[in-house]
C-alpha cells in the first residue's frame, strides 16, 4: 500500500518560527500555534515530534533564501536532537550545500529561485548524490519563480522539470507559494500529473493549500509521496489521530 509523507515546515524569519502566507514574505509574522506558546525552533520541532511522532521536518530558511544569513546554529541543534532536516537556505554553489550538510542536514533543498539553472543542479547531484539533494520547483501563481541570471532552456514549468531529471534529480518538490497558509486545497496536482508522465519513477512532494484528511487521501490516490504541511498542523485541521492508513509518520 503507498503511503504519503507528512513534512511538517518550519518557516524561519530572523530566528523564529513564523507563518508562511502567500509567499508574501514581508507579512510572515510569528505562528500562532495549538501545538505550543513558542515561536522557537526546537519548541516547535519538539511539538511536531510529541504531538505527532513526525521527526523529518522541512526546513525554510527564510534569512538563508533573502539575506544569506542561513540559521547554522538552528540546524546544528535540530539534527543533535534527532531530527532528520531537509533544508532550504537559498544553495546557490557546491560550498554553501556543503556547509549545511557538515551542520548536519539529511538532504538539500535546490530550490529553484536561488538556482542558475541546470549545470549548478547537476553538479549538486554529482557531487552530493540523488538521495540528498531535492530540486523545488518553486511557483508563484503557476509562473516559475526564475532568478534573472539564470539559464533554463525551457523556462515553462514542466520544461524546467524536464531539465532537473535530466540534470539526475529523483526527487522533486512542486511548490505555489500563493498556497502556502491559505487552506484553500492543493493546487500542483495537475503539474504533478505532468511530471509523473515525464518519469515514472521521480519521488513527487507538493505542498500549499492543505485543508484536512480529505486533501491527504486525495494526495494519495494521485500517487503523491510526501507533503508539506505547516497551517493545517498549527491550526488543528489535522489532528494526531491521523491515519497509519492515509500517512506514514516519519
Amino acid at each position: 500500500m503507498k503511503f504519503l509523507q507528512i513534512i511538517p515546515v518550519l518557516d524561519l524569519l530572523n530566528g523564529v518560527v513564523v507563518r508562511g502566507v502567500g509567499g508574501r514574505r514581508d507579512e510572515y509574522r510569528p505562528i500562532e500555534s495549538v501545538l505550543t506558546t513558542s515561536t522557537k525552533p526546537m519548541d516547535v520541532a519538539f511539538a511536531f515530534r510529541e504531538k505527532f511522532g513526525l521527526t523529518t521536518l522541512y526546513v525554510a530558511d527564510l534569512d538563508g533564501i533573502v539575506r544569506r544569513e542561513p540559521n547554522l546554529q538552528t540546524l546544528r541543534e535540530l539534527c543533535e536532537a534527532g531530527f532528520d532536516i531537509w533544508i532550504d537556505a537559498g544553495v546557490r554553489n557546491l560550498n554553501e550545500a556543503a556547509m549545511l550538510l557538515d551542520a548536519g542536514a539529511t538532504k538539500i533543498i535546490a530550490g529553484l529561485e536561488s538556482l542558475s539553472g541546470p549545470a549548478l543542479l547537476s553538479s549538486l547531484v554529482n557531487n552530493l548524490t540523488a538521495e540528498r539533494v531535492v530540486f523545488s520547483l518553486d511557483l508563484k501563481s503557476g509562473r516559475p519563480m526564475i532568478d534573472s541570471t539564470a539559464n533554463w532552456p525551457d523556462e515553462t514549468a514542466i520544461g524546467i522539470a524536464r531539465s532537473a531529471i535530466q540534470a539526475g534529480v529523483t526527487q522533486i518538490i512542486v511548490l505555489d507559494l500563493i498556497s502556502v497558509g491559505e487552506q484553500g486545497g492543493p493546487s500542483t496536482l495537475n503539474l504533478c500529473n505532468e511530471i509523473r508522465r515525464l518519469s515514472t519513477q521521480i519521488i513527487l512532494i507538493t505542498g500549499g493549500g492543505v485543508r484536512g484528511p480529505d486533501d491527504l487521501q486525495t494526495l494519495r490516490s494521485r500517487a503523491i509521496e510526501g507533503v508539506l504541511v505547516a497551517t493545517a498542523l498549527h491550526n488543528g485541521s489535522l489532528s494526531h489521530e491521523l491515519s497509519n492508513s492515509v500517512v506514514q509518520k516519519s
